[in-house]
């Protein structure tokens, strides 16, 4: 075969890419190609640091890919007429590329194959964002799960991890291939940055501190510590390859540590697999009965939410550390996603989309199974009679108020015994704090116990 077109997509990488490693085997000549799809980058729910963190992505691989003899060609609009365009201009055999699980990617890239199709050119589809093709983890009757434990059981006995994928060898892309520059953006620092040379070595650093994942079953669930890989946005966009996480954690030997680990890239993998065989879940509850929930929708209440003025320091710390950051701790995500759903009694689909809004590790699965699962609405969701007390969470999660103090600082002179209550300080306590309730730092927008039992009567209607 003479040319080989690799749409890139969320796999920008070249270590350990299935995509690139078939059409290094089988083409003399391989032409890397990004299309920027306006519906994807014009979208309300493309967070500004996700776009900042796919540029960043974009420049590092295309920086490797002319070490390899190759270039990044770029290319604006409707993916199926850029990429039968750039076919009939290169006079390429085939066009390769990932699959992808969305309900989006799986209509866009539907009229893709029709379009290179008409025009006489192959098409192969390559399972690599995942450990596993949702179709490969099932039932005996043929059937998906809908319980992760199930899952969880089953993926392990079918799935099993390949050695890496060679992608070594020069590209021979040819240089005339008409491309646009790749955009052009202020970094803002406060993000994480993107690219296959950044998550290579944010593995490499998780894999081997101290308090990495030979200590991640005991410090995962402690926002302050901040105990976590970071690599989730990696893990989205490809940057990293899961393959290549999980032969690495499993080659550290980190015992029930990397099992957890482990474990919840499996939860990745679940939310994929659930919105392949259920796209539905995409737009509503994947839990049909709690479709017409009568959600009170409190505007106010929302705003009081997004913006960290809840009342709750928990609650207000982590919805600041997203503001600030566009990353959330995920203990913090569940937390405030209870409390919107079952203190505020709001849709979880407005937490959905802020998050999407705002997060660098946005992913439309993770992002809509996580919701569905605080809210009760979803596949192997906690039950609706469960219920974070974000003032018991505060406690046991950040027992001296460490990310409450660095996130809400005026609270920082908060003694640690009313640092998840600060409504409850006496007024010589609070004098010394310099903190007045409902001047300096809002009283709780609502009551949790009472707002409890009136979120159980509401789903007990249904």
């Amino acid at each position: 075969m003479r040319r080989v077109i690799w749409w890139v997509r969320r796999d920008l990488r070249l270590t350990d890419n299935i995509t690139l490693h078939y059409a290094l085997r089988e083409a003399a000549s391989v032409i890397p190609v990004f299309v920027l799809d306006p519906c994807l980058l014009n979208s309300d729910k493309l967070a500004p640091a996700r776009k900042q963190f796919l540029f960043d992505s974009l420049a590092d691989l295309d920086a490797r890919l002319r070490d390899r003899g190759g270039r990044l060609i770029v290319r604006r609009g409707d993916p199926a007429r850029e990429l039968a365009r750039l076919a009939r201009e290169t006079q390429s055999d085939a066009v390769y590329f990932h699959r992808d699980y969305t309900p989006y990617a799986r209509a866009r890239d539907a009229r893709v194959v029709n379009a290179l199709g008409a025009l006489g050119v192959r098409v192969e589809a390559f399972d690599d964002n995942y450990l596993a093709a949702p179709e490969q983890v099932l039932k005996d009757d043929g059937t998906p799960y809908t319980v992760f434990t199930r899952f969880r059981l089953r993926f392990e006995e079918r799935v099993i991890v390949p050695n890496r994928y060679a992608t070594r060898g020069d590209l021979n892309t040819p240089r005339d291939i008409a491309s646009l520059d790749l955009p052009r953006v202020e970094r803002e620092h406060r993000f994480a940055r993107g690219g296959e040379t950044e998550g290579l070595k944010l593995a490499r650093a998780f894999l081997r501190r101290a308090d990495g994942l030979r200590a991640y079953r005991d410090t995962r669930d402690f926002p302050a510590r901040d105990a976590t890989s970071h690599l989730s946005p990696h893990l989205h966009f490809g940057t990293v390859s899961v393959r290549e996480l999980v032969r690495a954690a499993r080659e550290a030997d980190a015992g029930a540590d990397g099992k957890t680990w482990l474990d919840e890239l499996v939860w990745r993998e679940f939310y994929a697999y659930v919105l392949w065989h259920f796209p539905y879940a995409a737009r509503g509850a994947f839990r049909r009965a709690y479709a017409t929930i009568a959600w009170e929708n409190d505007a106010e209440k929302f705003a009081a939410w997004c913006a960290g003025r809840t009342g709750y320091p928990i609650v207000d710390a982590a919805m600041r550390q997203l503001n600030a950051t566009d990353w959330m701790h995920n203990r913090a995500r569940m937390i405030v996603a209870s409390f919107l759903t079952k203190d505020l009694l709001i849709d979880w689909r407005w937490g959905e989309k802020y998050f999407l809004q705002h997060l660098i590790d946005g992913d439309i699965a993770s992002n809509n199974g996580g919701w569905q699962w605080a809210a009760g609405t979803g596949t192997d969701a906690q039950p609706f009679f469960r219920i974070f007390n974000p003032v018991l969470q505060g406690a046991r999660f950040d027992p001296d108020g460490a990310y409450v103090k660095r996130w809400v600082p005026e609270l920082a002179r908060v003694p640690a015994k009313y640092i998840h209550t600060p409504w409850r300080m006496p007024a010589d306590v609070a004098r010394r704090a310099r903190v007045e309730i409902g001047r300096d730092y809002p009283a709780p927008i609502v009551e949790h116990a009472v707002q409890r039992e009136r979120a159980v009567a509401l789903y007990r209607q249904k």
